[in-house]
């Protein structure tokens, strides 16, 4: 029987916040595949195709600002929703909806995460019920 389970690609390189969404994610029906830093992240992107990714901004190695223009000039990997998840404060969330480089984020969350409305923001953007 094919695998019908949506996948995610979560990327944050705090090890508890990304073990912390995994484990949600998984516990609520998808598939998920993790990544540690905005590289990684493209990569997996490319490899995996998934179907969402949540993108936290403050990460070393290449920035979540950057990979996420990345992955918007990406032929293989433009289309595909980024949720950003991040500590950084809302004013965050207006300058990366002015940025003219780049389509703003689907949604964005600050840490903490109300997991409900992540859920339910997935789900919207999957079209699951």
């Amino acid at each position: 029987m094919a695998n019908n389970k949506k996948k995610i690609l979560v990327v944050d390189d705090e090890p508890d916040v990304l073990k912390y969404l995994e484990t949600f994610f998984i516990d609520n029906g998808f598939e998920v595949i993790t990544a540690v830093n905005g590289i990684e992240c493209l990569e997996k992107a490319k490899s995996e195709k998934p179907d969402l990714i949540t993108l936290d901004i403050s990460m070393p190695a290449e920035s979540g600002v950057r990979t996420f223009r990345d992955l918007q000039e990406n032929e293989n990997t433009k289309d595909i929703p980024v949720i950003i998840v991040t500590g950084v404060t809302s004013e965050f969330k207006r300058f990366i909806s002015t940025r003219k480089q780049v389509h703003p984020p689907i949604d964005y969350f600050e840490k903490p995460i109300d997991r409900e409305q992540l859920l339910a923001s997935v789900k919207r953007i999957l079209k699951l019920s």
